[in-house]
């Protein structure tokens, strides 16, 4: 069982940038398919970005597409979620999460997640 920490929350004006890390405590972290998913107050927990085992493909939500990027270090067993041109509507706590062998937007298909960090971006 793999073992999620997150780091690099904070608090931000619009239009600033963040960096969140995740670390993973399995060194077999290149077996995982990735993703991050955020949860705003009063809401559903939803997919952010998706990053493939091997860290070739991507995939991201609309919501923050061109602004977001997801990246990976499988030497580190961590992932990062670059944050970019932020906005208000931005304001969640994130969650990575983990999945063996497989990865994508399905939040059903990750049995795997950290604690969260939280994010607030004030206008």
């Amino acid at each position: 069982q793999v073992q999620l920490v997150e780091s690099g929350g904070g608090s931000v004006q619009a239009g600033g940038s963040l960096r969140l890390s995740c670390a993973a405590s399995r060194p077999t972290f290149s077996s995982y398919g990735m993703g991050w998913f955020r949860q705003a107050p009063g809401k559903e927990r939803e997919f952010v970005a998706a990053i493939s085992l091997s860290g070739y493909s991507t995939i991201y939500d609309d919501s923050v597409k061109g602004r977001f990027t997801i990246s990976r270090d499988n030497a580190k067993n961590t992932v990062f979620l670059q944050m970019n041109s932020l906005k208000p509507e931005d304001t969640a706590v994130y969650y990575c999460a983990a999945q063996v062998g497989s990865w994508g937007t399905n939040i059903n298909g990750y049995p795997y997640w950290g604690q969260g960090t939280q994010v607030t971006v004030s206008s």
